[in-house]
């Protein structure tokens, strides 16, 4: 039973928290559905039910009118309502229990922690069957014995081109993934594959990665696949910024029809990705979403974004094995760690939030420089791939107060030296100059000395020297405290005149 909640509402929020929930939950906790279609009720599924509570808790903070620090007054009154489901949560997944700590916080120091987004890390799993406790081993051959049985003797069906009935590592790859979406439940899970069976049929699902949708506004914008992880998954993309003109909604979602296609061209994204995979015990069986939360509308992607979150969690279990959120507003960050600790150890160490401004921090913890999108404060260009792997960077730090040279060296007479440089977040001074080995010679002001924002986005540049000398790229934060995150790389080209 739900404890009365306090009606407040965040003057700040301007975007509908429906959307961000959505996106949050979406493949994360377990694969289990939300849709009142589940058959799952809420005393099976304790992540459904306190999913409910967050969804009441954030509809009340849109539409009620009280001043935002209510909002921590009855802070506990939203956290009692969800301790019993908490409980049925740890108890059936039984994580590891988190450290306590050695001394006491106050709960605005809890929040700006949280605001920092330090996750548990994510251990996938192996899928061997070795790996496997007996009780999951058992489970596993009970749902290929119902398989078996519901197809007949001759029957056979196939799932991202893998027949399940084969007996191979790959089908028990995909069937280990809808029963670690029900706990290993086979009745559950056999009840998943088959309405996923069906809609995959009825969707034509196995053909959409192919298909000419007519939406390239949308491609490399709004959800694409770009690069892979320090681990090799496959990243998906995703921001929804685009979406705050009015007209792009409209011609997107206006009717039905609209939305059906855009609905078809998410799941041929999403489909994309899933051709990456390995489908193999010990290989990459999941991909990376990291998901842009700047410029969110407010309201227009309420419809759709349960849809898509119906559509994933039905149909794609255990998919994603990391969801990373940037740009997140503060306050979202608020609300997250107010309902975090509620949340399943595996659940939490699959979500990722970073403030605003602190994207290129965030993403390089699990992705490379040259393969972050430079618009994140990566190297990454749209047309990048297509002059194969991209040159590995030089990762490095520049301190609060700190100036850093970066001096290339090396470089003869009629070289032309070509650099790619970035700084998360900016805000700083850079500059790059050329100094001749020559005594005598004049040091060549490159690029001048200019201050630049924190949005910009990496520096490209090239020089061909007249004389051997030295390149020297600056990079001056002493006028912040903060500390950044940085990337660069080279390649010196000799003169064909040689």
């Amino acid at each position: 039973m739900f404890l009365p909640l306090p009606l407040i509402k965040c003057e700040l929020i301007l975007f509908c928290p429906f959307v961000i929930i959505n996106l949050l939950l979406c493949g994360a906790c377990s694969s289990r559905p939300l849709s009142s279609a589940s058959k799952h009720s809420q005393s099976q599924n304790p992540c459904f039910s306190s999913s409910l509570i967050l969804f009441s808790y954030f509809h009340l903070i849109e539409t009620n009118p009280l001043p935002p620090l209510t909002l921590f007054c009855y802070r506990d009154s939203f956290r009692a309502s969800l301790i019993h489901n908490s409980f049925q949560m740890e108890k059936a997944s039984s994580p590891e229990a988190s450290p306590k700590p050695h001394h006491k916080k106050s709960f605005v120091t809890t929040l700006m922690e949280a605001a920092t987004l330090r996750s548990p890390s994510f251990k996938e799993d192996t899928y061997f069957i070795s790996h496997l406790k007996s009780s999951e081993k058992k489970s596993l051959q009970e749902l290929k014995d119902k398989l078996t049985a519901s197809l007949g003797p001759d029957g056979q069906c196939t799932m991202w081109g893998i027949p399940l009935l084969s007996g191979d590592e790959k089908a028990d790859v995909i069937l280990l993934k809808f029963l670690r979406a029900r706990d290993f439940k086979v009745s559950d899970s056999f009840h998943m594959l088959e309405k996923c069976l069906a809609w995959r049929k009825e969707f034509k699902a196995d053909s959409v990665a192919e298909e000419e949708l007519g939406l390239e506004e949308l491609e490399g914008v709004v959800a694409y696949m770009h690069g892979y992880d320090r681990e090799g998954h496959p990243i998906c993309y995703n921001a929804y910024g685009v979406f705050r003109d009015k007209d792009m909604c409209e011609r997107m979602f206006g009717d039905e029809e609209k939305l059906s296609k855009f609905l078809r061209w998410r799941v041929q994204v999403m489909e994309r990705g899933i051709s990456l995979l390995h489908f193999k015990p010990g290989g990459i069986n999941s991909i990376i979403q990291v998901t842009d939360l700047k410029d969110m509308p407010k309201r227009d992607l309420r419809v759709v974004s349960n849809q898509i979150l119906s559509l994933f969690q039905d149909n794609y279990p255990e998919m994603v094995a990391r969801k990373i959120f940037i740009n997140v507003p503060w306050y979202f960050s608020v609300l997250y760690s107010m309902f975090s600790p509620f949340l399943t150890q595996r659940t939490k160490s699959k979500f990722v939030i970073s403030r605003q401004g602190y994207a290129a921090e965030t993403l390089y913890k699990f992705i490379r420089p040259e393969d972050v999108p430079v618009q994140y404060g990566g190297l990454s260009r749209t047309n990048d791939s297509q002059n194969g792997p991209p040159k590995p960077a030089s990762e490095f730090t520049v301190k609060g107060g700190e100036k850093v040279n970066i001096q290339i060296e090396g470089i003869e007479g009629g070289a032309t030296i070509t650099w790619d440089l970035v700084v998360g977040g900016w805000d700083l001074e850079y500059s790059a100059e050329f100094v001749p080995n020559a005594e005598g010679s004049y040091t060549i002001a490159v690029e001048k000395v200019r201050k630049l924002s924190p949005w910009e986005e990496a520096i490209h540049n090239s020089f061909t020297s007249r004389e051997a000398g030295k390149m020297i790229l600056s990079v001056d934060n002493t006028a912040s405290r903060r500390k950044k995150v940085a990337a660069y790389r080279y390649i010196v080209r000799k003169s064909c005149l040689d």
